[in-house]
């Protein structure tokens, strides 16, 4: 069964190399998340919320990803596994990033804007939304395809989750569901990690990787 899955993975992939249609949709993909972190990272910083901060770093991150995607498209299956180890560790570093951040916000007892962080928060759910939407149809195949989507999926739910720490540092007054939603993502950023490197390693252990190396 396991064999039948990957080859169904490893031919969806080598489908996605020889579409002109996911790689316009990276494209678009790499510039939506670009626009999103030049407008996250002001905001977060305007606002001083820690759970803008860490989603802008995490559009920033996603568009590595989707460049470096976009760059090992269509090599061989070592490659393409190595691309994902390499996408693994940035988001790890930025999963514990998120969390320094977040930790020196509670310390300081930082209270952020909520009404920013909602206008901004659901300005992001949008933009992640559409690009999910487009790349439904390529979320299974390898590891460097799967890193794509779980990062855009995982971004949808931390847009999600920023909307609802807008809500609370509103109705509370203080910014612990900020910080809460900070932890979320970056949980969400060090379990993709943990996937993305657990996928590419298996990969590079088949046959066929083993013999190209």
């Amino acid at each position: 069964m396991s064999a039948h899955c990957c080859d169904h993975g490893h031919e969806n992939a080598n489908a996605a190399a020889a579409s002109p249609v996911y790689r316009r949709i990276l494209w678009v993909a790499l510039a939506v998340n670009l626009a999103m972190f030049a407008v996250e990272i002001g905001a977060g910083l305007a606002a001083q919320s820690s759970s803008l901060l860490a989603d802008s770093l995490d559009f920033l991150g996603d568009s590595a990803n989707y460049g470096l995607s976009l760059f090992v498209l269509g090599m061989a299956l070592h490659w393409r596994a190595r691309a994902s180890l390499i996408k693994a560790a940035s988001m790890a570093a930025f999963g514990l990033w998120v969390a320094y951040i977040t930790i020196g916000h509670a310390l300081a007892g930082t209270v952020p804007s909520a009404p920013v962080m909602g206008a901004v928060g659901a300005l992001a759910f949008a933009a992640n939304l559409g690009v999910a939407f487009l790349l439904y149809r390529w979320r299974e195949g390898d590891s460097n395809m799967r890193s794509v989507w779980l990062c855009t999926r995982n971004d949808a739910i931390g847009n999600l989750a920023v909307l609802v720490a807008a809500a609370g540092v509103f109705g509370s007054g203080t910014g612990w569901p900020d910080y809460a939603v900070a932890a979320i993502i970056s949980g969400l950023a060090l379990t993709g990690a943990f996937q993305v490197a657990r996928h590419a390693l298996g990969e590079l252990r088949e046959p066929q990787a083993v013999g190209s190396l």
